[in-house]
């Protein structure tokens, strides 16, 4: 009986991982409207142009990102990126809310 409930656990432990990606990516989008992101990124045509992040969604890593957002200097840097003007460091967010960014901006990716 102890098998059968330990594979009813992990049965739905599987099934809510994808839930939690979603309520994370969700927390992303709303974090991502209040920083007022917008103003200089897009998201499925909405948004500023200039700054596609449907495009960049499928050639950044969670890594990347999350440096982008924390030391935004450096990545100018190592990517050459001469856009103006230059994002401005979120560091100053919470590490819940990055990780929230972070999934949103990757569930952009086109499968």
């Amino acid at each position: 009986m102890r098998v059968g409930c330990l594979g009813a656990v992990a049965a739905v432990a599987l099934m809510a991982a994808p839930a939690y990606a979603q309520s994370a990516a969700e927390k992303g989008a709303k974090v991502f409207t209040d920083q007022k992101c917008s103003m200089c990124h897009s998201v499925a045509g909405k948004g500023n142009p200039k700054g596609p992040l449907d495009e960049a969604a499928n050639t950044l890593t969670g890594d990347d990102i999350r440096q982008w957002l924390v030391n935004p200097e450096a990545m100018r840097e190592k990517t050459h990126a001469e856009r103006k003007p230059a994002m401005k460091s979120f560091a100053t967010l919470s590490k819940d809310d990055q990780d929230a960014l972070i999934a949103y901006v990757l569930s952009l990716k086109k499968k």
